[in-house]
């Protein structure tokens, strides 16, 4: 075995091994289990999302694949249609095309060549974590299989009557030209304006002060030309008189109603505000209340339409109004349109004010161009008949969240769940399943085939498909189920659906965890004909933060790469990474600078194994994760921890016997029976929080046993068996086949969270362990035995470990060195605390570096010492050579002060009525004898500080 402890010389080549071997298919004799992988997007790479992600889910699948169960980790990844489409448009602007020089076909076949040369980065990416995903089965939303069960399923909902076309406001992308998902707008702070403009009152008005106008405030003074009504507060005294009457819209001369609405804040600005059904969301809201039009003032690059744009726009408009846009800014782009309407106004008189303002203004996170509520012809989803079903399942526990407060965030988006949008106008994607003729009738179909023979259409009838393709969440929603095959009734699907486990952010509980629920609940049925669940549990986890709790982010310069922290990375290359493609050189200078002062030296290469124990050892369910290099460091230690002492158990058992034959005699030592019992409760707390999804508690209990227990304790007590010539061999038999038993078992229980290093070691280990298996990822998940736990010895070596620390501490206080060896004086000990030291003075001598020890049977015979306690036990080292004076009573007083903080606040619950009445009785019988043994505590220390001080 290597000297040190080199990640990147073992996990690479397992990785590569377990997947040759084929070890991450199904294949348990047990329970069918299975998770879904969120599929990544083909264009991505691995970020700290990602990396937290997928550690989870891997514990969780190598856990069951270790239980027996038949698990599956369905691998898969997501065609990312606008992500996908600007990276190859990109390709081709780099060439002077672009992707109507090339047509729909010949567009797509590049994006297929993309794909097939750079999509599979995120994959590579994947293997490197240790994700034991089932890469035979791999699948993409664009495949075969998956466009089928795409199709079917658009066709299935479109016969049911839960997918309509209609005209309806979208964010509009004005660069991608496609509509898109409110999870594809990214909200931005910034700078910008309020527009106070005047409306003119109709037919001699005057408002409640004498104003022959009403002041409107806004923040997009171009769509003033869609206005369809003013709006003012129901109960807002100031404009009750003039509900009913209209107002002349500036610059169009189009005659629109004052309206009321509770919409409209009577607190906020004038209390008037100005509605564009066509051009805001909220808007739109009112004017179906209203019955007022939907004006459209802007075309798909989001510039003022001209008269002829604006008829085509929608022929079943009544044109008139169109007769009324302004010439002047017909043609324009929204800004410079918003420049001529602000000085138009300003020229007649009818710019009120303007005020700075900071706004939220709503980005593509792909284009970054500010988005348009804009009224179009989309495909939709009509979700509340499915929402139903999808919340009593929630409701009745067939899906439970994890934590539990997720259910409130899920019934609150489901029981105001608005119909889905699923339409886009991209050519990358699955097209629309739908024909049209030239009346502009629609068919919808599998095929053209089925269209014209479902429909009785004449073979030479000219039909055209639908240009637009679906939104990438669809073909998502199906992710557990056409993964396994659907359509077809597929051993897979019988098999492994509905999945176990998903696990996900909290962010798209309702972009895809509800969707997921609702269309499988609709599509897929059991064999009674009840509709099927898509999985069992959602686990939902927070975002991955930085240090500070910031969003990691390319602007802030707070973004990690999991690669780079386990590979390791240069400082100038950090530097270079984290500046790329900032266009501000005052931000790159900026991020610069943090970069160096956080990382001066670069990210030092920690290996896998590091990362992912300490995003284990962070998911504490829901919260979001403040992610700290210096955990990584540490777990990086306990790695070498774990790889040292495996090389002290090997040389103490290689070329020995270590008790593995039936015929060999053993006998076990108390600190042989004690970490046997302490291995019997860590398999407990491990399997419970890996049971409950608590992976930081399961974590925890790893790293207590293996650091505290295993490798600073019970090695060291094996020292003294192993070498002592008095032992006997069944003695060191039995501390030999300890050593390397527990060292097995605890490789198996770690194997979940720490895959390689625990795999590297173990096959080194196996043979002197007695056990067999390829690969420690098929022997079996340890399992807790209570009858192994010794009570007695776990409180002997308690005593033992107190008595040690108490020594330890004398010298650490004391400043005497941990080679010399101490002569060590017990007074006022128990029977049992007699025994204690018969029996395990070998071990007290040899750890705690002692000369000798002696019972003391009065304090007559007490030298001056330092003072330590064990319990009632008082330990003393004699001071006559070794001590200073005033350093000890320094330390005594110290003890002296936090014993009487402790017997305070002992007192104060003794006194307090509301704790004696109201508590149990053992507890309140608990508290009154800790008291006592402070105070007994106290009153030994005070002596010993008088004896020092008469010195």
């Amino acid at each position: 075995m290597e000297k040190t402890y080199q990640p990147q010389s073992i996990e690479r080549q397992w990785y590569e091994t377990w997947e040759k071997q084929g070890y991450f298919a199904p294949g348990g004799d047990g329970d069918p289990y299975c998770i879904v992988i969120p599929p990544p997007n083909v264009t991505g790479s691995l970020h700290m999302g990602h990396g937290f992600n997928n550690a989870v889910m891997d514990a969780m699948v190598r856990y069951h694949r270790m239980k027996g169960h038949d698990t599956l980790w369905q691998m898969g990844t997501d065609h990312a249609g606008i992500a996908t489409q600007m990276v190859v448009e990109r390709q081709l602007a780099a060439e002077g095309i672009s992707r109507h020089d090339l047509g729909r076909e010949a567009f797509l076949e590049k994006v297929w060549e993309w794909k097939a040369e750079s999509g599979g980065q995120i994959c590579d990416q994947l293997r490197r974590l240790g994700s034991s995903l089932d890469w035979s089965r791999e699948r993409f939303t664009m495949d075969e299989g998956l466009s089928r069960a795409v199709q079917e399923a658009f066709v299935r909902l479109h016969e049911d009557g839960l997918i309509y076309r209609g005209k309806r406001l979208v964010n509009w992308d004005p660069k991608m030209h496609t509509a898109i998902s409110d999870v594809e707008v990214e909200n931005h702070e910034e700078k910008g304006h309020f527009w106070h403009l005047r409306y003119p009152l109709a037919d001699g008005a005057k408002t409640a002060d004498g104003k022959d106008y009403l002041v409107v405030a806004t923040t997009r003074p171009e769509t003033m030309l869609g206005d369809s009504a003013v709006a003012v507060h129901p109960e807002d005294e100031r404009y009750s008189a003039l509900v009913g009457k209209f107002v002349d819209l500036p610059l169009v001369g189009r005659r629109i109603p004052i309206i009321a609405d509770d919409y409209v804040d009577p607190e906020f600005g004038t209390g008037c505000v100005k509605i564009t059904p066509a051009h805001d969301f909220n808007d739109y809201e009112v004017g179906k209340r209203h019955n007022l039009p939907l004006i459209n003032v802007l075309d798909q690059d989001a510039s003022v339409l001209t008269r002829t744009q604006a008829f085509a726009y929608d022929g079943s408009r009544n044109p008139d109004w169109e007769s009324d846009l302004p010439t002047d800014v017909a043609g324009q782009d929204r800004y410079d349109a918003r420049k001529q309407v602000v000085q138009a106004f300003t020229d007649l008189g009818l710019m009120d004010q303007i005020d700075d303002h900071a706004m939220t203004v709503p980005r593509g996170d792909r284009s970054g161009v500010v988005i348009e509520p804009w009224l179009t012809d989309q495909w939709y989803v009509s979700t509340k008949p499915l929402a139903e079903e999808a919340i009593a399942a929630v409701e009745d526990g067939r899906i439970q969240f994890v934590p539990k407060q997720y259910d409130n965030m899920y019934f609150s988006w489901m029981r105001d769940i608005q119909d889905w949008c699923i339409s886009r106008q991209l050519w990358w994607g699955h097209r629309i399943p739908a024909w049209y003729d030239d009346q502009g009738n629609v068919y919808v179909g599998r095929n053209e085939a089925e269209v014209r023979s479902k429909h009785n259409l004449a073979a030479d009838l000219p039909l055209r498909q639908d240009e637009d393709v679906l939104d990438t969440w669809f073909s998502s929603g199906l992710w557990t189920f056409s993964t396994l095959g659907w359509p077809e009734q597929t051993d897979f699907l019988k098999k492994f659906h509905p999945t176990d486990l998903l696990v996900t952010g909290f962010d798209i509980i309702f972009f895809w965890v509800a969707r997921m629920i609702m269309l499988t609940m609709h599509l897929v049925k059991d064999e009674q004909g009840q509709p099927q669940i898509p999985f069992k549990t959602v686990y939902v986890h927070g975002l991955v933060r930085d240090s500070y709790g910031q969003k990691m982010s390319k602007s802030k310069g707070n973004v990690l790469d999991p690669l780079d922290i386990i590979d390791g990375i240069d400082l100038e290359s950090l530097v270079q990474k984290r500046t790329k493609g900032l266009m501000r050189p005052k931000d790159a200078a900026k991020i610069e600078k943090q970069t160096r002062k956080e990382f001066p030296e670069g990210i030092a290469a920690y290996g896998t194994d590091a990362l992912r124990f300490t995003f284990c050892s962070l998911a504490s369910t829901g919260r979001d994760i403040k992610f700290d290099m210096g955990r990584v460091e540490g777990y990086r230690n306990f790695c070498n921890k774990i790889w040292n002492a495996t090389r002290y158990v090997l040389m103490q058992c290689e070329g020995e016997d270590c008790g593995q034959g039936a015929e060999s005699e053993v006998e076990l030592s108390l600190a042989d029976r004690w970490i046997i019992s302490r291995l019997q409760m860590a398999e407990q707390a491990v399997t419970e929080g890996l049971e409950t999804y608590r992976l930081d508690m399961a974590a925890q209990a790893l790293y207590e046993f293996i650091w505290n227990e295993y490798c600073d304790w019970y090695l060291e007590l094996s020292k003294p068996v192993l070498w002592d010539e008095q032992a006997s061999a069944a003695q060191k038999r039995g501390t030999r086949r300890t050593l390397i038993r527990v060292l097995e078992t605890t490789l198996r229980l770690a194997h979940p969270l720490m895959p390689f290093i625990t795999e590297e070691i173990w096959q080194k280990i196996k043979p002197l362990a007695g056990v067999s298996g390829e690969t420690i990822m098929l022997v079996p998940y340890p399992k807790a035995d209570e009858s192994k736990i010794d009570h007695a010895a776990i409180s002997d070596i308690e005593w033992l470990q107190a008595v040690i620390l108490g020594v330890r501490n004398i010298r650490g206080e004391m400043n005497i060195s941990p080679a010399k060896k101490l002569p060590l004086f017990f007074l006022n000990g128990s029977a049992d605390d007699q025994r204690r030291l018969e029996e395990n003075r070998p071990f007290l001598l040899k750890l705690a570096a002692l000369e000798e020890v002696t019972w003391l049977d009065s304090e007559d015979q007490a030298p001056v010492s330092a003072t330590a306690l064990a319990g009632q036990l008082e330990l003393l080292v004699p001071m006559a050579g070794l001590i200073d004076k005033d350093a000890e009573l320094a330390r005594l007083n110290k003890e002296v002060g936090k014993l009487q903080q402790d017997i305070g606040r002992t007192e104060g619950k003794l006194g307090n009525a509301g704790f004696v009445d109201k508590a149990p009785a053992e507890v309140v019988e608990k508290e009154r004898a800790r008291l006592a043994e402070l105070k007994g505590s106290l009153g030994k220390l005070q002596e010993q500080v008088q004896r020092i001080a008469s010195l």
